[in-house]
């Protein structure tokens, strides 16, 4: 069985909602960065972390990607262009969705307070705002590459929700209807439901 460290709140949901979606059987161990047990698997202390067997696995979407290789679901077959497409998706995602969102966090509470530049915020949501109007041009719909759900539809819609949750504005209404159709698999509400508990 998997073991999973991190926290709902954290980009351990994506591995989360991509082991629900392999129907893949997994311990939640809610862990924060920096924990011993998270650092005596990832020195770092950088959450999540995946462990299968003995081995520990960092970074959300490296475990993303062995996860859905190894199980063979939610990617296309390395070496084709279908990957090639995918793997596209997944970095723009990480480029120019999480890396913006993870730098308003920074500054946010993340650096020592004498290290933020809370005014860069503004504009990163611009920029935000800006790479969401060109990732809806590539929606082939219902998902990003057409009728195959990827990986790169859970980090996409974990970044629309995240910036939701940090006040960023999801004003473009294609990315808002697909992420509103992303939130109603089950099995994202099944990871949502260890919120509520």
């Amino acid at each position: 069985m998997y073991k999973v460290y991190g926290g709902i709140a954290s980009r351990a949901f994506r591995v989360l909602w991509l082991l629900e979606e392999l129907g893949q059987t997994y311990e939640l161990i809610p862990s924060k960065p920096h924990d011993s047990a998270v650092i005596a698997l990832n020195p770092s202390g950088k959450i999540p972390v995946l462990q299968d067997g003995t081995a520990a696995l960092t970074d959300s979407t490296a475990i993303l990607t062995y996860l859905a290789d190894k199980h063979g679901g939610f990617t296309y077959s390395a070496g084709t262009i279908e990957r090639a497409r995918q793997d596209s998706l997944t970095h723009a995602v990480l480029d120019e969705l999480d890396a913006v969102l993870w730098t308003a966090a920074r500054h946010s509470f993340v650096l020592p307070e004498e290290r933020r530049v809370p005014d860069v915020k503004d504009s990163l949501k611009w920029e935000f705002a800006r790479n969401l109007d060109r990732l809806a041009d590539r929606i082939e719909g219902p998902f990003l590459m057409g009728e195959t759900m990827t990986i790169a539809d859970i980090i996409a819609t974990h970044c629309v929700n995240w910036a939701i949750g940090a006040k960023f504005p999801v004003e473009n209404a294609a990315i808002s209807d697909y992420a509103a159709t992303m939130r109603d698999r089950p099995a994202f509400k099944r990871v949502r439901e260890f919120q509520a508990a």
